[in-house]
């Protein structure tokens, strides 16, 4: 089965590279990519573009300019997309019209918003040029949603139901939540059923390698509220997989989310929704094979 992992992350990061150090035990660098994915069968991966700034408040970071990229090594990986980061900071005329030049980039496939991070709200005023670009390229905005990785981060701004208000707005637009919410994904789950233009991918969901993975996995009610959001929302072919990279180790997380959705939805999940919601991903993946 081909894979698609709609979001990982390719950023000098501390947290990130902590994290993959010693918790998922992860070769955080190019060529811990190439042979990571390459194993678990991953043809494609979408990099959420992401900045901190040397010596400066680490992430979130009110510093970076818009739009944030890629850091983790000079080049980019064949098979891989990005979405450009926005920071709500950094969002004055110079910062637009830099995004709008990164958006005409063959690998730039969608654009990030990192709620709770920031404090603004999905529907803040100060994301309205960036919805504006969204519509006017086509291209989709994935929003976090759910729990922060950050102490510093603010619950009430990334919870799910902030988006329902978002999507309405802004019906020529296609949204993603990341992490489906965790943990509010019934919640989640009623915005994407009720909005067309309201996707969600599956990233994030457990941290750490494989004794971690199978540890939480199989932890009696742990993810109840995992499948009673899948059963509710009742549209296999609105989510994406994605696995958080380098939070956790590719392959484990995989089979746990084969392990919660039917076989049948398993081309759309890994594969066939991803290639729906980004367009662009189409003649990078046919060039990277």
């Amino acid at each position: 089965m081909k894979i698609i992992d709609a979001h990982v992350h390719f950023s000098h990061i501390k947290s990130f590279h902590h994290t993959a150090r010693n918790l998922s035990h992860i070769d955080y660098s190019y060529a811990g990519y190439k042979k990571e994915f390459a194993e678990a069968n991953v043809v494609f991966t979408i990099a959420m573009g992401l900045r901190e700034i040397e010596g400066g408040e680490g992430f979130p970071d009110s510093a970076p300019p818009t739009p944030m990229g890629l850091d983790l090594s000079p080049t980019l990986p064949k098979n891989m997309g990005y979405c450009a980061g926005i920071n709500p900071y950094q969002l004055r005329k110079y910062d637009l019209i830099q995004l709008e030049k990164t958006l005409l980039k063959p690998e730039t496939v969608g654009m990030k918003i990192y709620l709770g991070y920031y404090p603004f709200y999905a529907h803040d005023p100060v994301y309205a040029p960036v919805y504006e670009l969204a519509k006017a390229y086509q291209l989709p905005v994935v929003l976090h949603t759910g729990d922060t990785y950050s102490e510093r981060g603010l619950l009430k701004y990334a919870h799910p139901l902030t988006i329902d208000e978002t999507a309405v707005k802004n019906r020529g637009v296609t949204f993603v939540m990341a992490h489906f919410g965790d943990p509010w994904m019934l919640d989640a789950a009623e915005v994407v059923y009720k909005n067309s233009n309201v996707f969600a991918d599956l990233s994030g969901l457990i941290v750490g390698e494989e004794k971690a993975v199978d540890r939480i996995a199989n932890t009696p009610h742990f993810f109840d509220h995992f499948k009673h959001a899948f059963a509710f929302c009742d549209h296999y072919d609105k989510f994406m997989f994605g696995t958080d990279w380098p939070l956790v180790r590719v392959k484990p997380y995989v089979e746990f989310i084969q392990s919660y959705l039917p076989e049948s939805s398993w081309d759309d999940v890994f594969y066939n929704t991803a290639l729906r919601v980004f367009p662009k991903i189409k003649p990078l993946l046919r060039a990277s094979l």
